[in-house]
Order: C-alpha cells, then sequence, then structure tokens
C-alpha cells in the first residue's frame, strides 16, 4: 500500500505545490492580503493531508474503524449489492478537520471492488450512501466472513483513491486510501459481529474497535 513512512499523504503534494508557489509569487509583488490567503490554503493543505502513524490493536477476530471520525449510523439496513440480506452497518463522517487517510478494517482478501459515480449531497445525510459518488470494497476474512467497506465522496470531495485490486491481501490498519476534503465511510458487517461502537462516538482509523467478528 501506498503512503508508508510519509508525514504527508502523496496525493496532497499538487496542492501544496501549488498553493506555497502562489503565496511565493503574491508575497514577491508584495499583495499582502492575497498572499495570506494562500499562505492560508497552503498550511491547511498541509494540515489535511497529514499522515499519522497509528498503533493497531492485537486480536484476531477485531474490527477497527476504516476513518477518523464521529459515527452517524449504527444499524440494521438492508445490502442488496452483496449480501441480499440485512446487515449491519455502521457509518463514520469525516469533516474536513480529520485525518482522510483510510484503514483496512480487518484481515482478509479482496474479492471485489467496485466504483459508482454520482452526486455530491452532504456526506452526514444517510441518502449520501446511495447518491453520492463511492468506491466499495468486499472482502472475505481468513474465518470466512464477508464484510463490505465503502467510501463515499461528500459535498465538496471531489476524488475517491483507492489502492488495493481484486485478490490482494490485505492486513487490518493498512492504509487503502483517502477522500479528498470531506466524505464518510460506511461499513456493512454480518449480523453475527458484535459491534461495540455507539452513535455519536469519535473513532480513529486504525486505532477504535468497532467491535469483533463472531
Amino acid at each position: 500500500m501506498q503512503n508508508r513512512n510519509q508525514l504527508i499523504a502523496r496525493e496532497g503534494y499538487p496542492f501544496i505545490a501549488l498553493f506555497g508557489f502562489v503565496t511565493l509569487v503574491f508575497a514577491l509583488l508584495g499583495w499582502v492580503i492575497l498572499t495570506l490567503l494562500f499562505l492560508f490554503l497552503t498550511l491547511f493543505s498541509t494540515y489535511f493531508f497529514r499522515n499519522p502513524e497509528r498503533v493497531i490493536p492485537a486480536g484476531e477476530d477485531l474490527l477497527i474503524a476504516p476513518a477518523d471520525g464521529k459515527v452517524i449510523f449504527v444499524g440494521e439496513v438492508q445490502e442488496d449489492r452483496y449480501f441480499k440480506e440485512r446487515v449491519t452497518k455502521v457509518s463514520i463522517f469525516m469533516s474536513v478537520f480529520n485525518v482522510h487517510i483510510n484503514r483496512v478494517p480487518c484481515d482478509g482478501k479482496v474479492l471485489d471492488m467496485y466504483y459508482n459515480k454520482g452526486g455530491f449531497v452532504n456526506a452526514s445525510y444517510d441518502k449520501a450512501s446511495e447518491s453520492n459518488e463511492q468506491a466499495g470494497i468486499l472482502l472475505e476474512t481468513p474465518g470466512g466472513s464477508k464484510i463490505l467497506f465503502v467510501q463515499i465522496a461528500g459535498l465538496i470531495a471531489r476524488r475517491i483513491v483507492t489502492y488495493p485490486v481484486v485478490g490482494d491481501l490485505l492486513q487490518r490498519g493498512v492504509r487503502y486510501g483517502l477522500i479528498r476534503f470531506g466524505s464518510r465511510v460506511d461499513i456493512y458487517l454480518p449480523k453475527t459481529a458484535e459491534v461495540t461502537v455507539t452513535l455519536g462516538e469519535h473513532t480513529v482509523a486504525g486505532e477504535t474497535v468497532l467491535g469483533t467478528l463472531s
């Protein structure tokens, strides 16, 4: 996977370089207000694309949070793309102030992936799961369980980045992608999974335990 041992995700380099260059130009021209504006954009882009290390919890059946943010939904839903039945869904909303690097929730093999173009409604709305741009990964764990985790673009997000391909063996906690500028991640679990996070809880990708697979 990409972006290991990098303080800033490489997807942020073009933004930081562009805003930094424009800041320098305006500074040389003596345009103070525009210099300060683009200096802010340079610093914010650096902050947004930060890529901190995380301590991955040990435990064979643990499920960990794929995203930093706030849990905005925990409950039972119908999932018809893969499961064709009622499953447990956990949704995590990422504001522009959260780390946006996404991490794999558990060990497993990538069975399938999909990408759908869509709209850009506020990612905190439930209808974003259906109408927004999104990219999903279906993973089969070593124990035979299947989970689905989906990156969903938000109101101002304009690109979803996903690193794995079908057939890859993923390890819990590794970086698998990111979403630019506000978004959410939904994770669909078998009903036998025990979910321990609660509505309103704040998660840390790669560290917060969502629950366990039975």
